[in-house]
């Protein structure tokens, strides 16, 4: 059983350092899996049929920024034995009330987002069945049920399932397009292309690749998976480079489609969720309706990975959060891996709120207060980890061994200040007038 829990067999030196080995990967899978949504491609589509290949570098270094925040999450959770929100709330309280607003609100709006992004491809693979909202809630129910009744071990399984659907459709769709190499090698050189807001569509890509909570997250399915100890440092983060590397590639399989499929027919698609409805057209119009199916297929399991990902990871959090607050003590990895955080009432509270009350927006529309406070906190999380990162793992509060090094720093400094600008302009375009 150690081979596939990660916990340790009896007698065990649990000391003794675990080499890096594929039977061990898990979490990474789920991280990857969770992180990128319909959105994130949909916005790699939108800059390869914009840019083509110019800004495939920007891909590259957005899947290494979020290595160095995953990383440093499993870090802190692996070297103090400790959970991050219990880091967060020895820097003072102000972290707490951030999480709570943020998760209560987050949680609300994005709720409804996801069973929406997961409808959207099963009513276009079953038109005549049911209408949008219904797919929405069905899809909501079936992820609070599956949640609701399986440990992690089980979630991993149906995850890894579910990313090498996606993998398959991804890598397919980039063969069939057939990418220009010579172009797509030319696009890693650090080139802006020359037009109006480059810099800034070039930050969004980079800050877009996969992951805003869910990096947070990361730590909590470390622990799930059983690993709660230095002797799972080299295993970590191993784990976290096949989790990027895997994000890597559905983003630069995306790119290349939107590169030659839409940029060379200069072919303009809708961002957001209905963008990958139009792709499917379009893929039906030149491959035929098999290769639009698949699409689709592979649509759902991206969109249906990001809500029981969240679904499981931030209920985790929340529970880790409200049993920290009622202990007032420390709390540790070894609770989470012992699976009775997934059996908690605040857990399956979570799990409640982020199920039931976003079914009121899919029938009445999205309040629009709310969508807006819901962009700004989403825009501060990144920031926000990344901060608190620098601070944690710089401070007596982590075992000397596993503070930052000079890279870890740089890279950590970079993510702060790329999501602090993204923040920034994301606050900034916010139509506060009509707010008040």
């Amino acid at each position: 059983m150690t081979e596939i829990t990660g916990k340790s067999a009896p007698g065990e030196d649990i000391s003794r350092p675990r080499k890096s080995s594929w039977k061990y990967i898990g979490p990474g899978i789920v991280v990857a899996a969770t992180g990128v949504g319909a959105g994130d491609l949909v916005a790699t589509l939108i800059a390869g049929s914009n840019f083509g290949y110019t800004l495939l570098w920007a891909a590259v270094i957005g899947c290494l920024v979020k290595i160095s925040l995953a990383e440093a999450a499993g870090r802190w959770h692996l070297s103090t034995g400790r959970t991050l929100f219990d880091g967060w709330a020895s820097l003072g309280r102000w972290t707490t009330y951030f999480f709570v607003v943020y998760a209560v609100v987050w949680g609300f709006v994005y709720g409804a987002a996801a069973m929406s992004s997961s409808a959207l491809p099963l009513q276009a693979l079953f038109p005549d069945v049911m209408d949008l909202k219904w797919w929405g809630i069905a899809c909501g129910l079936v992820g609070l049920v599956f949640v609701w009744f399986n440990k992690y071990a089980v979630f991993e399984k149906v995850m890894t399932v579910l990313v090498g659907v996606m993998f398959v459709v991804t890598v397919y769709l980039a063969i069939r397009v057939t990418p220009n190499l010579g172009d797509a090698f030319a696009g890693l050189l650090p080139v802006l292309p020359d037009e109006k807001d480059s810099i800034l569509n070039t930050l969004g890509l980079i800050g877009g690749v996969g992951g805003t909570i869910t990096l947070a997250a990361y730590g909590y399915w470390v622990n799930a998976k059983g690993w709660t100890n230095t002797s799972w440092m080299k295993v970590m983060r191993f784990d976290n480079r096949v989790a990027y590397a895997t994000t890597g590639i559905f983003v630069v399989s995306m790119l290349f489609v939107g590169a030659e499929l839409l940029h060379s027919a200069n072919v303009a698609i809708a961002s957001g969720d209905k963008g990958l409805i139009q792709l499917g057209d379009i893929l039906e119009a030149e491959y035929g309706t098999a290769t639009a199916k698949f699409f689709l297929i592979g649509f759902f399991a991206t969109s249906f990975t990001s809500l029981i990902g969240v679904w499981h990871g931030v209920s985790l959090m929340f529970a880790d959060f409200v049993e920290r607050y009622r202990k007032r003590a420390a709390t540790t990895g070894e609770e989470v891996a012992s699976g009775e955080r997934e059996k908690s009432w605040p857990f399956r509270a979570y799990l409640l709120w982020l199920t039931f009350p976003p079914i009121v927006l899919l029938f009445q529309g999205q309040p629009f207060r709310l969508i807006i406070l819901y962009g700004v906190l989403g825009a501060a999380f990144l920031p926000f980890l990344a901060g608190t990162l620098i601070w944690l793992l710089n401070s007596s509060r982590t075992p000397r061994e596993w503070r930052n090094g000079v890279l870890s720093n740089v890279m950590l400094a970079v993510a702060g200040l790329l999501f602090l600008i993204l923040c920034v302009k994301q606050i900034w375009d916010q139509p506060w007038s009509e707010f008040f």
